[in-house]
């Protein structure tokens, strides 16, 4: 285990209420995926304000459900709009959506998720934020939406990134700028264990 002196608020939040299940997963849900803990999405929305402010964006974009709350915040502190791609066909679906897939590692299946083109233009400097990032289907999902816009990607925020998984490797490979709060090395649902990286 890391000193303490060496985490951040995030890292001692896991370590305090996070719940480590058989097949990589983290439970977070007291504070982050359930139940919304106020004080800790601020915290990481000011996180996230001060890593990307030489970066700057007129739009948040984020996935439903999780990282909604997070990129609600940091859009009022920039006072910028937040829009999120959407999982589930509704009745005032509209046809001019842009449309991509992502896996959703936890639920173990495919989503269709969309955007009316309404909200995205070729214009926008974009900000993806999310709550986790593991094999990065759904980062992935949310770069395509943004490109089918024609819009740019100026860098995306993670709470929580899984580093035993590709996506945080690969979206560093990609060129995309990734600022993760907190990055998993390595956990065990036995002994309850969490091993973060240090970052600077």
């Amino acid at each position: 285990m890391i000193h303490a002196a060496f985490m951040n608020f995030l890292e001692h939040r896991i370590l305090q209420e996070g719940i480590v299940k058989e097949g990589n997963i983290l439970k977070v849900d007291s504070f982050l995926n359930h139940q919304i803990d106020m004080g800790i999405m601020k915290e990481i929305a000011h996180e996230f304000q001060c890593r990307f402010k030489d970066c700057p964006f007129n739009k948040i974009l984020t996935i439903e459900s999780s990282g909604i709350a997070i990129a609600t915040l940091l859009g009022f502190f920039h006072d910028v709009p937040v829009v999120f791609a959407k999982k589930a066909e509704t009745a005032n679906c509209t046809d001019d959506k842009y449309v991509s897939t992502a896996y959703s590692f936890t639920h173990r299946r495919k989503n269709h998720v969309f955007v009316s083109r309404p909200y995205l233009q070729a214009t926008d400097r974009v900000l993806i934020v999310d709550d986790f990032l593991a094999d990065g289907e759904a980062a992935h999902a949310l770069i395509d939406l943004v490109h089918q816009a024609g819009a740019s990607v100026v860098g995306i925020g993670i709470a929580i990134e899984k580093a035993q998984q590709k996506g945080g490797d690969t979206l560093r490979a990609e060129g995309y700028r990734l600022e993760s709060i907190a990055i998993v090395e390595s956990m065990d649902a036995c002994s309850q264990s969490v091993r973060f990286r240090p970052q600077n």
